[in-house]
């Protein structure tokens, strides 16, 4: 392996960033910020022959066509840096845990209620 140097001090890198049209830039401790890949968008013959193998991961079938990968800007395709897909929330276990909750807090208002009620009934007894 053959050493390079362009004359810049020596840098660890500190952040990366993405842009609305895919481009990953590292940002470097020294200041400088270098282009380093592009994210490229697959596009299928028919998208729904994916098949799915996990929360939101797809793999090609024979039903799917082979992917035509391209930047993103070419396919009319802005991209949303550091947002999250509404796909990566199951609203069954949403559901699942608001239910819980709500039960949660059921409970503790007929614990307050059960308490508050053995209170005046000591309270009715001393009289």
């Amino acid at each position: 392996m053959n050493a390079t140097s362009n004359g810049e001090a020596g840098a660890t890198l500190t952040d990366v960033q993405i842009d609305s049209s895919g481009i990953i830039t590292g940002i470097y401790s020294n200041g400088v910020r270098v282009q380093e890949a592009q994210v490229a968008v697959a596009q299928f013959t028919n998208a729904a022959g994916l098949i799915k193998t996990g929360t939101s991961l797809y793999r090609v079938s024979s039903n799917s066509g082979t992917p035509v990968t391209n930047k993103a800007k070419n396919l009319g395709v802005v991209i949303t840096p550091g947002a999250l897909e509404m796909s990566n929330v199951s609203l069954a276990n949403e559901f699942s845990d608001m239910i819980i909750t709500q039960r949660g807090f059921q409970s503790n208002s007929k614990l307050i209620t059960v308490g508050d009620e053995m209170l005046e009934t000591a309270i009715n007894m001393k009289r």
